[in-house]
């Protein structure tokens, strides 16, 4: 066997010894275990000062400066103290030698110069990680920024690699050979990486060369369209490639043209995050003016202002046009070395803008951007008008990956839905026929509101009840995780709807955002006395949905239109269990400002620019349990239903060439298919080790351990253990996504029966390595909807026994319950003592040693009593009932501190803690500080531990920990109790760990 985290350490080995041979760098040495470890070497750059030529004053004010913007602690957050440092190692540290002096930039990078950089200085990292990277051999290299969520994790890809020799074939080294050669990585942490709204991030691999790709565009003031589709981060690259050419362009400005608003302010935000500001003009005149004095490098230039607010428009550049030419002077010349950006330049065909800018800037380069294919009709012009495609990054590229989720499609013809009752009862039934009994109970106490709208003759009411019953089956929906955009033909549509919606389980959890903002001027002339006219009828739909919404008098209410719309949509995105369901026409379907969705209701007349932009919608990532987005098309823009083709790329997209779309939407059950078999054969792969007859035992002893309660064996599996609980909630959300529907997508009745015994199997032996390892709640970020789906779709009578668990752990629950508490295990671990015993075991076990830090003294102790115990049951010199008292008693004394006889005085676990890592200390003295206890204990090492409690609370600082000033205090007074630099060491770790401090 080999030894544990063999693997780990000899992947380790082989990557410094690809940094230091084939990359060129210089290997500090293993420092993990070094005393005082840190993250700023103050001698080594101090050195490196010193050969920049630095006096010592300079050098004392930099530590300084960078000592200050590592340090957390107070309101200072991890992402506030690395984009402090960042912004010292990428524009300098600014110092003033002296009172009287002006300040001077001392740089703490040779960014210029990768190959120059000396040993003690070429790695980017100060106070937190700029570039954090993971991989292994088989799945080669991931990376991203502090507190990058690990969905967010980026592949590095290139097309035409230039892969080192020494990578061979293994795919960690080529990435690294990619990513960490020494020119890319100083050039991805100086040109790649940005602050925005809270988040660091950095570069995706089409961002990269979208923007490498572009330089010699610029270069040679050439222009041209960069392509990358929605979802893909096409702002960014803007951003990004504007720096670029403000630091190697002489005397340079850019223009932004944009045609929202929202992206217009993203663009200012993400500049200034990188201490850039950007002058957005309030007018033609305005731009004018700005151009002409030459005061501004970076300007953005908003086109809707000019006409409508759903986006660029013909009407808006001729007025916009318009408004320019007006305002120019006679003399006028612009500033500078001009490049324009055109965002959305897809909506500029006919070259109106380009013409005008031409006009008006004629030594002006345009760089078209866009996330739409250009139209089969419009190509040739495009390119005529801003050049050739600079760089494109297609649909397919970035689904493959990963960077945005593919599209299931699903045409569904609403008139299906007959009058006849029998009929009726015959849909529900093929509709659920994957649910559990208790499911399928739970939805007929609803299915006769349900019966009586499907059998209308209202097609609205049709539409209405077929999105209730997906919310009441499919699972982001009804989990709470997921919400859905319902695209409506017109306002007075979509207010119809919002009003139908009202008398179902979705009032108060739906909305109407439009254009339209009631005013009594929509309605003068409309009462006739023949009852509502459409306007009325809307005018008097939204009042009141307003009304109801801010709980006030309808006509205060109709002024917040706006505020609405922005409250619902937050909600929408943060909360959608409360917002589950957006009504539109236009809005919210164009624009990295609109919000992510899984479903996507269409029930409108839609195609090319504006369909793609919308089913855009719902492929965003959005948490560990949304796979896929899902596009349902009430109008049958693709004739699928009378057609009877898979292939969405004709009909509504028959603008764009066939290779522009490819594989933009995919058949919902063919996928869903390839998808469950996928997960399917991918969790047996993983559980084909398992030693015959893969029982609870046998389970337990390939996922947790081979011997009872050892932790170092529990580490060793936890990556496979992790790899178990993914694989089961993706085979699980897969079968959930098909289960009522197994027959449609070609399984027959007995594999689809079989199949739904194996995601139980599964479950359960997810289920009791959880528990045998201990991981029951760390665990919880892969299962956010779990539950839902075990209750719905695999087995509803266990979930009262689940829930048990649902914020505890094993041994919370042993020492709540007793022996009591094995009752509520998985029938798979009760009927298995061996099994159910080695399972209470790794739980004490994992709980001894996360605790050790605060009570070191303590848990040696427990950790003993764990061992003996263990022993006695293997050697079978106690019985069952004997044994189970006895891991109860223990799993309470883990658990509560509580054995062992404490002074009265020593009576929390801070004290306990002290008291007990100081009693069997050989020459320790009665304290003689301020702190001493002048009369009362006897016991010295509770006197010390007294003094030391009232020593630390005296000092210690709200956030200390962390903080090297405050931390400093709390030691120093230690010290001053202890007397001893040894023992105050020693002691001064276990305080950082007591919560009570």
């Amino acid at each position: 066997m080999s030894a544990v985290g063999q693997r780990e350490i000899l992947t380790q080995r082989r990557v410094v010894a690809f940094f230091q041979d084939t990359l060129g760098y210089s290997y500090l040495g293993d420092w993990q275990d070094r005393p005082n470890n840190r993250n700023i070497e103050p001698d080594l750059l101090t050195d490196w000062l010193k050969r920049q030529g630095h006096p010592d004053g300079i050098i004392t004010k930099v530590l300084r400066e960078l000592t200050k913007a590592a340090a957390l602690g107070g309101s200072t957050t991890l992402y506030d103290a690395n984009r402090a440092v960042y912004n010292l190692l990428r524009y300098g540290v600014k110092v003033q030698p002296d009172i009287s002096e002006h300040h001077v930039t001392v740089w703490l990078i040779d960014w210029a110069n990768p190959d120059n950089q000396k040993r003690e200085f070429i790695q980017p990292f100060f106070t937190t990680i700029q570039l954090v990277m993971a991989g292994n051999d088989t799945e080669g290299l991931r990376y991203g920024m502090i507190e990058t969520p690990e969905k967010y994790w980026l592949r590095w890809k290139e097309k035409e690699a230039d892969v080192h020799p020494a990578a061979g074939d293994n795919p960690l080294l080529q990435e690294l050979g990619q990513l960490c050669g020494k020119e890319r990585l100083l050039e991805i942490v100086h040109d790649f990486i940005v602050f925005d709204a809270g988040t660091k991030k950095t570069c995706r691999h089409n961002q990269y060369f979208g923007v490498r790709k572009a330089q010699p565009f610029v270069q040679r003031r050439e222009g041209g369209i960069i392509w990358h589709t929605q979802g893909s981060g096409k702002s960014l690259t803007m951003v990004w490639l504007a720096k670029w050419i403000r630091e190697h362009v002489t005397d340079p400005r850019v223009l932004l043209i944009t045609d929202r608003t929202e992206l217009d302010e993203q663009i200012e935000r993400v500049f200034k995050g990188v201490g850039e500001n950007i002058y957005r003009t309030k007018s033609g005149a305005d731009l004018v003016q700005v151009l002409n004095t030459g005061d501004e490098w970076l300007v953005g230039s908003l086109i809707h202002k000019f006409g409508t607010s759903e986006g660029m428009s013909e009407q808006d550049i001729d007025a916009y046009v318009a408004e320019i030419r007006k305002s120019l002077p006679p003399d006028f010349r612009a500033k500078g070395t001009i490049f324009i950006f055109v965002d959305e330049c897809h909506r500029t065909q006919s070259g109106k803008l380009h013409e005008a800018m031409k006009t008006l800037l004629p030594e002006a380069t345009l760089i078209g951007f866009t996330g739409t294919p250009l139209l089969k009709a419009d190509k040739r012009r495009s390119i005529e008008i801003f050049g050739p495609y600079i760089d494109t990054y297609k649909y397919d590229e970035a689904a493959g990956d990963g960077v945005v989720l593919d599209l299931r499609y699903e045409a569904r013809d609403i008139d299906q839905y007959v009058t006849s009752q029998a009929k009726v009862d015959q849909w529900f039934e093929s509709k659920t026929q994957g649910l559990t009994d208790v499911a399928k109970a739970q939805l007929k106490q609803r299915w006769g509101t349900i019966q009586k709208v499907l059998s209308s003759r209202d097609r609205l009411e049709k539409i209405i009840a077929d999105i209730q019953f997906d919310m009441e089956t499919r699972d982001r929906l009804k989990s709470g995780h997921g919400n859905a955009l319902l695209v409506s033909d017109s306002i007075y549509t979509a207010c119809r709807l919002f009003e139908m919606f009202q008398q179902t389980d979705l009032a108060g959890k739906c909305a109407v955002v439009t254009s339209y903002k009631p005013t009594s001027a929509d309605i003068k002339g409309e009462e006739s006395g023949e009852g509502l006219t459409e306007k009325l009828r809307q005018y008097d739909i939204y009042r009141k949905m307003l009304a109801v919404y801010f709980n006030e008098p309808e006509d205060t209410a109709m002024r917040k239109v706006e505020q609405f719309e922005k409250e619902v949509k937050k909600r929408f995105v943060k909360e959608p269990g409360r917002m589950k369901l957006l009504i539109v026409v236009d809005k919210l379907l164009t624009g990295f400002d609109a919000p992510p969705a899984t479903y996507l209701y269409i029930d409108k007349q839609m195609q090319d620019h504006g369909l793609f932009q919308a089913i855009c919608r719902v492929n965003r990532l959005d948490g560990e349990d949304k796979e896929y987005g899902y596009v349902i098309d009430y109008k049958d823009l693709f004739r699928s239903l009378e057609q009877s083709i898979k292939d969405y790329t004709g009909e509504a997209f028959d603008g764009y060439d066939k290779d522009d779309v490819k594989g933009l939407l995919k058949d919902r059950l063919q996928q869903g298919r390839e998808r469950l078999e996928e997960t399917r054969e991918a969790v047996k792969a993983l559980c084909e080790p398992v030693e015959p007859l893969r029982d609870t035992a046998a389970y337990l002893r390939f996922f947790c351990a081979a011997e009872s309660g050892n932790v170092e064996q529990l580490k060793a599996n936890e990556p496979r253990r992790v790899e178990l609980y993914k694989l089961t909630a993706a085979f699980l959300r897969a079968y959930a996504n098909l289960a009522n529907e197994m027959h449609e997508a070609g399984y027959s009745e007995v594999e689809a029966q079989a199949i739904k015994t194996e995601v139980d199997h599964y479950e359960k032996v997810r289920q009791e390595v959880k528990l045998a390892s201990g991981d029951y709640i760390d665990m919880k970020m892969y299962e956010p909807a779990m539950r839902h789906l075990l209750d719905t779709y695999i087995r509803a009578e266990d979930s009262e026994q689940l829930s048990t668990f649902d914020d505890l752990t094993l041994v919370q629950l042993i020492v709540g319950r007793g022996g009591a508490a094995v009752d509520t295990l998985p029938k798979g671990l009760r009927e298995n003592r061996n099994a159910m015993a080695e399972t209470i075991e790794n739980n004490v076990r994992r709980l001894i040693i996360d605790e050790r830090a605060v009570n070191p003294k303590y848990y040696e102790k427990m950790s003993e009593l764990l061992d003996a115990l263990i022993l006695r049951r293997k050697q079978e010199a106690l019985d069952y009932k004997e044994y189970l008292a006895e891991i109860v008693e223990l799993a309470k004394q883990v658990s509560r501190q509580e054995s062992g006889q404490y002074p009265l005085t020593v009576n929390t676990r801070a004290l306990r803690a002290l008291y007990d890592n100081l009693k069997d200390i050989q020459g320790l003295e009665r304290p003689v500080s301020q702190y001493a206890v002048a009369e009362g204990p006897a016991d010295i090492a509770e006197a010390a531990a007294i003094a030391l409690d009232a020593a630390i609370r005296g000092v210690k600082k709200a956030d200390w920990r962390g903080n090297r000033f405050k931390e400093k205090q709390v030691y120093n007074a230690i010290k001053t109790v202890l007397q001893d630099d040894t023992l105050a060491d020693r002691i001064f770790e276990i305080v950082k760990a007591q919560r009570d401090y």
